[in-house]
């Protein structure tokens, strides 16, 4: 009972935070593609923010749940991508990284605004005070991982289209030519590499102490921006 108890309580801190999250980033990039010429999204339905549109049952949902009933020490999920017709758009290579950088930079707004939060937890009522800040403190590492980790420069994560948009085309080109199996590098190098480096003695988990520096470096950044003191 203990467990349950423990596991609904880790649940409903972690829950609202995840679904803003995810659904922002993703409707951010369908809105920034509509605005830049490619409409796919917007008549997709993608361009909201009702969750249910966004959400896929096993990112979203089943393995970051999995991850918090093992005790993982990071949380990682994804959301339905939403589809772009770059060649639709105004300017197909520099509204490609528009587009793609648009996700990144609504969790950063996100996590600023969960901050300026924090200073307004005190007018609630006393019992409610600890379950709203842990909300938005689980806000602020969510929306900093979400951006961190979506600006690895390896497509189809954010900051892999715009590398290949900015990058001069004899380097963007074979870059953009992993994407196939881009979300399988990534997914090696954040869980395979570890436990390789679990079995060889070594510390292999480069990937995520990276984005834990940086997720640490950009809190404490806006935390002392937007705290009132």
């Amino acid at each position: 009972m203990d467990q349950l108890s423990h596991m609904i309580a880790l649940f409903s801190v972690w829950a609202l935070p995840v679904l803003i999250a995810i659904t922002f980033h993703e409707a951010a990039h369908g809105w920034a593609a509509w605005r830049l010429g490619d409409d796919t999204a917007y008549r997709l339905g993608r361009v909201t923010f009702n969750p249910i549109r966004h959400v896929d049952p096993m990112g979203t949902l089943v393995i970051p749940g999995m991850l918090l009933a093992f005790g993982s020490p990071f949380l990682f999920g994804f959301a339905k991508p939403v589809p772009v017709a770059f060649l639709r758009l105004n300017n197909p290579r520099r509204d490609m990284v528009l587009v793609a950088a648009a996700g990144p930079a609504i969790n950063i707004l996100l996590a600023c605004a969960s901050a300026i939060l924090i200073n307004l937890v005190f007018v609630l009522p006393a019992t409610a005070q600890h379950w709203t800040l842990q909300v938005i403190e689980n806000s602020i590492i969510i929306n900093l991982v979400l951006a961190t980790f979506n600006m690895i420069p390896i497509p189809p994560l954010d900051g892999g289209r715009i590398a290949v948009g900015l990058l001069p085309r004899s380097l963007a080109r074979p870059l953009a030519r992993i994407e196939p199996m881009g979300f399988f590098i990534v997914l090696g190098l954040i869980f395979l590499l570890p436990m390789l480096g679990r079995e060889l003695g070594l510390d292999l988990n480069f990937v995520w102490e990276g984005v834990n520096y940086v997720v640490s470096t950009l809190a404490h950044v806006i935390l002392s921006l937007f705290i009132l003191t």
